[in-house]
């Protein structure tokens, strides 16, 4: 695993298991959302590689954009629930796991391996 990953994933499991739900639910909805959008936009391109098309094809699939559009109705509703304080804590796990989604690509864009 490399270090973008390790780091990524040990925040998603650090903040599912010492938040709330809500907290959790903020903090891995950048990988449904942003997997979900850009299987959407790549799908009319796809890709030459079978690898790829697959992937593109999976994350484009009716089946897990539906998927997404419920966290996306279930975290809209649980939102409108919270008090101001876990809406911003929520908020924040969601910035932070975004980022990590950016990083995770460029990782595997730049070779990431581990400095020593």
């Amino acid at each position: 695993m490399l270090p973008t990953t390790r780091a990524y994933t040990s925040y998603l499991l650090a903040t599912v298991h010492s938040g709330s739900f809500a907290e959790g639910l903020a903090a891995v909805l950048p990988c449904y959302w942003i997997y979900a959008r850009v299987g959407e936009a790549l799908l009319a391109e796809s890709s030459p590689d079978p690898l790829y098309a697959r992937w593109i094809a999976a994350y484009a699939d009716e089946g897990f954009q539906a998927v997404v559009r419920r966290v996306l109705e279930l975290t809209d509703r649980i939102g409108e629930e919270l008090s101001e304080a876990e809406r911003l804590r929520a908020a924040k796990h969601f910035a932070v796991t975004a980022r990590y989604e950016w990083m995770f690509w460029d990782a595997a864009w730049r070779g990431e391996t581990w400095p020593v």
